[in-house]
């Protein structure tokens, strides 16, 4: 799988997909939808989609498709290749979330929640099918929040197409196992192959499984820490595990109001004014941190 235009910015989203198969333009489709890395405080989070004719459907059965899950990263890959090369009748698409989107859209002024922005990935993966020509009558999906509600926005949505929602939909339709395994390969591949945009050095990659409960994981998270600057993009830093980390172990910082001076603030929280660094010389045998480097800042004793 080639994530290459993903890996050009993983700082922001990216759409990818397959060709669309000419059967899938003029024969009713259905198509299955499922994500992966829901969960994971570290990497993106993969929605994919797959379709195909719905009187081909049970061919899929003859790949032997399944719950990504219940499968090992080797039989992913495997499917995946199958699926791939069924481009006469398969088709699929990927919607991968950067850690930095859901950091920053769930930490907004006007909160946009997960649910809220897995529901919009869908939706979009959707109807790109529908604007690439796709022959859409049924869609099939793993549930995200309650099933009757989302089926019931999903239905009003796109009129015409008939909407299943429900739980564990990856174990009970091919198609939305097809789309499991589609959303799988892709977060294994962005995880493996993730590019530090920060100057970490010799960057430990050992994360474990990226989920909170993770031994390993909280030890990658402690160890690349920085005191200022926080985690790079890879962690999703509006993850309660390390926003924890973070009012432990950072630099603690106060939003003073106009109500109170800085001097008296500082005082207060035990930690030294902003205004001190502009008021006496400085030296450090600390290394300039990148954000200043790149951007030629240096410091000032006077002006």
């Amino acid at each position: 799988m080639d994530l290459g235009d993903f890996e050009a910015d993983n700082s922001v989203s990216c759409r990818l997909s397959s060709a669309i198969p000419d059967i899938c333009r003029t024969t009713d489709c259905c198509l299955g939808i499922d994500e992966a890395g829901r969960g994971p405080v570290l990497g993106p989070m993969v929605y994919g989609i797959c379709f195909c004719p719905i009187d081909r459907k049970e061919d899929l059965k003859e790949l032997k498709v399944a719950d990504s899950k219940t499968l090992t990263e080797v039989e992913r890959e495997n499917l995946f290749c199958k699926l791939d090369e069924a481009k006469s009748f398969v088709g699929w698409a990927l919607q991968i979330l950067s850690p930095n989107t859901i950091s920053t859209s769930m930490l907004q002024r006007a909160k946009y929640n997960l649910n809220a922005l897995s529901h919009d990935a869908a939706i979009g993966l959707v109807q790109n099918a529908l604007d690439r020509g796709v022959q859409l009558k049924e869609v099939f999906v793993d549930t995200v929040g309650p099933a009757e509600k989302y089926q019931d926005k999903l239905s009003q949505r796109f009129p015409g197409v008939e909407v299943t929602v429900r739980p564990k939909a990856d174990s009970l339709f091919p198609i939305v196992s097809a789309a499991s395994i589609c959303a799988k390969v892709a977060r294994d591949h962005a995880v493996t192959s993730w590019g530090f945009v920060e100057d970490l050095g010799d960057v430990d990659t050992d994360y474990g499984s990226g989920y909170p409960n993770d031994p390993k994981t909280k030890s990658w998270l402690l160890k690349h820490l920085d005191p200022v600057f926080g985690y790079p993009q890879f962690v999703r830093f509006s993850w309660s595990t390390a926003k924890t980390i973070l009012d432990d172990k950072a630099v603690p910082v106060h939003w003073d109001d106009d109500e109170e001076g800085g001097e008296k603030a500082a005082a207060r929280m035990n930690c030294t004014s902003m205004l001190s660094y502009f008021g006496k010389s400085r030296t450090s045998a600390r290394e300039t941190h990148r954000f200043f480097s790149e951007r030629r800042l240096q410091s000032l004793d006077s002006l």
